[in-house]
């Protein structure tokens, strides 16, 4: 068997987050704009929504098959299903169809990040590991600083459509590095995938989307929900290949890395949704502006992950994951009381760069202790299912607040809330009477005040469940007795 040629398979799974990371920022800089264009602000959330929901409901489902299957065929098969999903985003011309194929991106999508992140791994040890993730991490900064200049540039002189295609060449090259120098040893056994429990995942997550966007009118699919993901576990405790393995959650590491992952996730991506419509629809700027609001987030990120990755050969993990909450918790409070239009934008953003520092230290503590704490057989799994709970996490937090923002803007019925797409244009509101322009710019910045109150609340929960992080031995993942807690690992 031909050997992996580790740097250049590197370079192919750094261009393959590079993808991913691209999609959010520049996504997120364009989706006013496109807003503007196509009409359905009442649909605003189910752009974002809809991509991570597919994403989501698919992770552990690409997790347990790159276990059984290898990670090669899966991650060359997410990635094509991304790009077909991307070009037909690019494509669209109603906010159904954009949707629509965004669903279709995500499906693939679900396949890029923890399937990548198994890889590195597989053929990095645990030392090589803490670096290897820290640097690639990098990978974010970079599509940090280009992604919301590129989305506003494409926006201003191409069309927003250009925003989709831009993947395509990154992900056409990342596909042939993977099939050139990645090769890996597979021990195949029969096994059977678990339809059922994947099915009920599926459903249960669904209806808990709608429940929670549904806040203040229909809240059905809370309570089926509840049914459809009870009646998975019971399903996943008896499946001999389970989709999510429930014994994982035996480990406090894992299962705290969860739930703490799950709400700072949801934080996020709350504010990389919701802070450029708030630039662009209450302050009236610029596609550029409102991506440079949460510039300073995604590239601190990156950074600091850089130097947790070192800091972990030094340090264990606990002091990384409650310090790094802890300045997620100090970064996003000045959201709701400082981003206002008598305030300098650059106060906002330094905040918006704090909060930032904090999940590159704590996101990248957990997922190499998550990682650390079991077997190759389990790591593709493990590595998923965390990322499974960050990315429902996401799209649980980003559909409770378009909620919370619909809600404020269905609170006049004189007022069709069609009408606030008139903000996200170009020409901010003009023809709208200014009654009405008043009154729909004072529900869209309530509705979003709102939503960085709950950003906020978002991480002051993680924090305390990052409290609750064991000790955690580096070397085996295990958590270390009392009487040696005190040493360092």
């Amino acid at each position: 068997m031909r050997k992996t040629h580790r740097p250049l398979t590197t370079l192919a799974l750094a261009l393959s987050l590079f993808m991913a990371a691209l999609e959010v920022t520049v996504v997120s800089t364009a989706m006013p704009t496109v807003v503007g264009e196509l009409g359905g602000i009442e649909r605003y959330a189910w752009v974002f929504t809809a991509y991570m929901l597919s994403s989501t409901i698919t992770v552990p489902i690409y997790g347990k098959l790159a276990d059984l299957y290898g990670r090669k065929p899966i991650l060359l098969f997410g990635t094509g299903l991304f790009l077909v999903g991307s070009m037909a985003s690019g494509l669209s011309t109603s906010m159904n169809m954009l949707i629509a194929f965004r669903t279709l991106q995500g499906l693939g999508a679900g396949a890029i990040q923890p399937v990548a992140l198994t890889i590195i791994g597989d053929i990095y040890s645990l030392e090589e590991r803490a670096k290897v993730q820290g640097a690639f991490s990098a990978v974010w900064g970079v599509a940090g600083l280009i992604g919301p200049l590129t989305g506003g540039l494409i926006v201003k002189y191409l069309s927003w459509h250009w925003v989709f295609f831009i993947n395509v060449p990154v992900g056409v090259g990342t596909a042939l590095l993977l099939m050139t120098f990645f090769h890996e040893q597979v021990h195949r056994k029969p096994q059977k995938l678990d339809f059922a429990g994947a099915a009920l995942l599926s459903a249960g997550v669904v209806a808990l989307l709608f429940g929670v966007q549904g806040i203040g009118q229909n809240l059905w699919g809370l309570p089926v929900a509840v049914l459809l993901l009870f009646a998975f576990v019971l399903v996943e405790r008896k499946a001999p290949e389970p989709v999510i393995p429930m014994s994982i959650f035996k480990q406090p590491a894992i299962a705290i890395s969860s739930v703490a992952g799950a709400l700072f996730s949801a934080a996020m991506f709350g504010a990389t949704t919701y802070v450029p419509l708030y630039v662009q629809g209450v302050l009236g700027g610029s596609p550029t502006l409102a991506g440079g609001m949460i510039t300073p987030m995604i590239v601190a990120w990156p950074v600091a992950s850089v130097f947790a990755g070192r800091m972990l050969l030094k340090t264990s993990f606990r002091p990384l994951i409650v310090g790094g909450l802890a300045l997620t918790v100090v970064g996003t409070l000045p959201m709701p009381l400082l981003l206002r239009p008598d305030v300098p934008l650059i106060i906002p953003q330094l905040a918006m760069g704090l909060f930032g520092v904090g999940l590159g230290f704590a996101s990248t503590a957990l997922m190499i202790a998550v990682q650390t704490s079991v077997g190759w057989e389990l790591r593709g799994v493990a590595t998923a299912s965390n990322m499974f709970f960050r990315t429902i996490g996401g799209a649980l937090g980003v559909g409770l607040m378009g909620g919370v923002l619909v809600s404020q803007l269905l609170k006049d019925p004189t007022i069709p809330v069609s009408a606030a797409n008139s903000l996200l244009g170009p020409e901010h509101g003009h023809g709208v009477p200014p009654e009405m322009l008043k009154t729909l710019s004072g529900a869209l910045s309530t509705g979003l005040t709102i939503n960085f109150w709950l950003i906020f609340a978002l991480t002051a929960a993680s924090f305390v469940a990052g409290l609750f992080f064991p000790r955690v031995s580096r070397s085996s993942g295990t958590a270390v007795p009392a009487a040696d807690a005190a040493a360092p690992h």
